[in-house]
């Protein structure tokens, strides 16, 4: 039995009893954790409002045999401007169901997506605009696809490997990425992709998250909306769970 420390950000809760929750985190050191936190539920509680859900915290966890027990909580960052705009906020619920979705317990990648969804949810935070917030979540889209072994493919057809002519791209979410002509003829749902498009993407993977392009100018809300519904397909192509918070987006949008 011992403490131990960590950075983890909020995704969920759950009631334990009259006073107690369960707060499933990511966390930087160990992927997803949950932790109970003791009389949260009341007034005076010394966790208050930094078990909220999109906060992330410096930690002490007192190691139990079944659940641990959050002892401390130190706010590193609340993402206050999410909370004042529904559009940040519906967003960001959306990269912590993804998050939950393919993080796991002790995962070897969690400094590595801990550091994605932190950069994620404060970029949302901090966007000025529609176009400036939907890059970030394509990023992040790209991003954490990626780490987890189901990169989009962009650079060749997806089913025959062969070179793609830009005229001619498509996009098929079930097979993981662009197709060719030929090949789209014996699939029963795709969907034309513009070659710019198709290089936006690339660029946006290729690149590090902080990174900024000429499509951070170029780049229309039509366009993002239109690249994040792609990406969406993609990610709950492969997504070990149901993401409930992509119905949540649609009825928004």
């Amino acid at each position: 039995m011992q403490n131990f420390t960590t950075n983890a950000i909020n995704l969920k809760s759950y009631n334990l009893s009259e006073s107690d929750k369960i707060i499933v985190m990511y966390s930087k050191d160990k992927g997803i954790i949950k932790g109970v936190a003791k009389g949260v539920k009341k007034t005076a509680s010394k966790l208050g409002g930094r078990m909220d859900m999109l906060i992330a915290n410096k930690l002490m966890l007192h190691k139990g045999r079944n659940l641990d027990t959050i002892c401390q909580a130190e706010a590193i960052n609340t993402f206050k401007s999410t909370r004042n705009d529904m559009s940040k906020l519906f967003y960001s619920i959306y990269c912590s169901d993804v998050v939950h979705s393919f993080g796991v317990e002790n995962d070897p990648n969690s400094e590595e997506i801990y550091e994605l969804f932190y950069k994620t949810l404060e970029s949302i935070s901090k966007s000025k605009n529609k176009v400036e917030l939907l890059i970030s979540v394509i990023k992040f889209q790209l991003k954490i696809t990626h780490i987890a072994g189901y990169s989009l493919e962009l650079e060749n057809c997806a089913v025959c490997g062969s070179a793609l002519n830009q005229e001619a791209i498509y996009f098929a979410a079930d097979q993981g990425g662009t197709v060719c002509e030929e090949c789209k003829k014996t699939l029963a749902k795709s969907i034309k992709l513009h070659y710019k498009i198709r290089d936006f993407l690339i660029t946006l993977l290729q690149l590090d998250y902080d990174a900024k392009t000429r499509y951070d100018e170029l780049a229309t809300e039509k366009i993002c909306e239109f690249c994040f519904t792609l990406m969406s397909q993609h990610v709950q192509q492969f997504s070990p769970k149901k993401l409930k918070s992509v119905q949540m987006l649609e009825m928004m949008n």
